[in-house]
């Protein structure tokens, strides 16, 4: 590590072992900036990063069996890990191919090291591990803008089929009983039902290919803001306290930082450390002079790539996503992260310390990071636009309103707006719609697919608080948003 900083206090203490994780968005940066690289024939014959059957070619360079291996999880002769109940995994289901205009989604799946370490070392320890932290990435091709939301591992959600528990567990679940779509499914599943937006991809990145994939680009330089205990891996693992200042990190001292959370903040902290080496990575692909060394080093970052990252996204939308992303500006990419003022402390029945969420203000994050803020518009532009563009299927019903035809009049006002309405009528002719309810005499509207320019309208137009707008994610739903009309209607 070369310090610009160079009154470094070393003074070792116990920390807890590794854990990795948000370190596995960088990956999914990487991704996007190779891939604008990958014009040869033959390098595109060899993606790898897939989860996808068959084997690559001979002349790859990438061993025969390359088994998508997970910390914890034994492989078998086929690469198929070997799960406690069941001897075979579903393969992986590829979403349909992205259309260049729809938001994006992905969710970044990082694994916990230290159950990984519990199995090296305890042999008779077996099974799949739980993920260490996720982040939530979306981009918006209409508007230009994108932005990432931080998870804590230890929310207490609903994990579908499960009951309540926390939301580091969801992976494991998934690998242990071979669900489809396996750990990343369940992962996947839980989140959209927590946070309400749908999501398309997920990426992973082990910590290994993660430290070697910053070397090669040169290290970061990182501006550390407070004393940290920082715990490197491999060669460099000596624990020591860093003091405020500039300094220049190779891949191991930057994921030792990532990962680091004994700070005041524990947890929190942690998540926006490792957004601020999100943004030093992607600085630092951007940076002029950097594209020819890129170039230079394709071949060995796509080895670590192959080896160490695993995704559904096919090499076409990696490459759409790639460009779309370097045309982002960075004042146009949300930052958000679940901190203590989104959620209380409490003990699990089995006595585990959790985060309950808050979900009114969770909401308004979610909001802030998929839009442009609380109360505003989502993207600048003409909101008609945004919203047909988006063309949010909206169901019209009047839910005891006492109003005749209340419906019909306002789903004639809501197309003259551009919205498009599909479904008029009350909840008892439309029992697809289970009926909602905020308070008497307020109408409610009930988001079913993830559409923020038609959420955001409705609420601007309405004047709609938090508490009127429900998630019930359901991506077979005839309708994306559904508008219970009480007594309040017109606004």
């Amino acid at each position: 590590m070369s310090e610009k900083n160079s009154n470094t206090s070393q003074k070792a203490r116990p920390v807890a072992r590794l854990s990795t994780g948000g370190w596995i968005l960088l990956g999914v940066g990487l991704i996007l900036a190779i891939a604008l690289f990958i014009f040869l024939r033959g390098f595109v014959a060899c993606w790898q990063l897939t989860s996808l059957p068959g084997l690559p070619p001979a002349s790859c360079g990438v061993a025969a069996a390359n088994p998508q291996t997970t910390p914890g999880v034994s492989i078998n002769a086929e690469g198929t890990p070997i799960a406690p109940t069941i001897s075979s995994a579903p393969q992986v289901q590829m979403p349909p191919p992205w259309d260049g205009a729809s938001r994006v989604t992905i969710l970044i799946i990082g694994l916990d090291y230290r159950d990984w370490l519990a199995a090296q070392e305890s042999p008779e320890i077996q099974g799949p591990p739980r993920s260490d932290t996720m982040i939530l990435l979306t981009i918006d091709p209409i508007s230009k803008t994108a932005g990432m939301l931080s998870i804590p591992r230890d929310m207490w959600v609903n994990i579908p089929g499960f009951g309540y528990g926390k939301i580091n567990t969801a992976y494991y679940l998934g690998e242990a009983y071979k669900l489809p779509g396996v750990g990343p499914g369940l992962a996947i599943k839980t989140v959209e039902n927590f946070i309400g937006v749908p999501i398309q991809y997920y990426a992973q990145i082990d910590f290994g290919a993660f430290t070697q994939m910053i070397d090669e680009i040169g290290g970061l330089d990182i501006e550390v803001s407070e004393t940290i205990t920082l715990d490197p891996i491999g060669q460099h693992n000596t624990i020591y306290d860093l003091p405020p200042g500039n300094y220049h990190f190779d891949g191991a001292h930057v994921l030792a930082y990532a990962r680091a959370r004994y700070t005041e903040g524990g947890d929190v902290d942690r998540a926006r450390r490792q957004q601020q080496v999100i943004f030093a990575i992607r600085d630092k692909i951007l940076s002029l002079g950097m594209l020819p060394t890129l170039v230079a080093k394709a071949p060995a970052l796509y080895q670590e790539l192959s080896t160490g990252i695993h995704t559904n996204m096919s090499l076409d939308d990696a490459i759409k996503l790639g460009v779309l992303g370097m045309q982002i500006p960075q004042e146009n990419i949300k930052k958000g992260v679940i901190d203590y003022t989104m959620m209380t402390i409490g003990v699990s029945p089995d006595g585990l310390d959790i985060f309950k969420p808050i979900p009114d203000k969770i909401r308004e994050l979610r909001d802030e990071v998929f839009g442009g803020g609380a109360l505003s518009p989502m993207a600048s532009g003409d909101l008609t636009t945004l919203l047909r563009d988006e063309g949010a299927r909206v169901a019209v019903l009047n839910a005891g309103s006492g109003i005749p035809g209340l419906a019909q009049s306002a789903a004639d006002f809501l197309t003259s707006q551009g919205m498009n309405v599909v479904v008029i009528g009350n909840p008892i002719e439309h029992p697809e719609f289970p009926i909602s309810y905020y308070a008497d005499g307020y109408t409610t509207v009930v988001d079913y697919s993830g559409k923020p320019y038609a959420l955001r309208y409705l609420m601007s137009l309405m004047g709609l608080g938090s508490g009127q707008i429900q998630l019930k994610y359901t991506p077979n739903a005839s309708a994306d948003v559904v508008i219970f009309l009480r007594g309040d209607w017109p606004p």
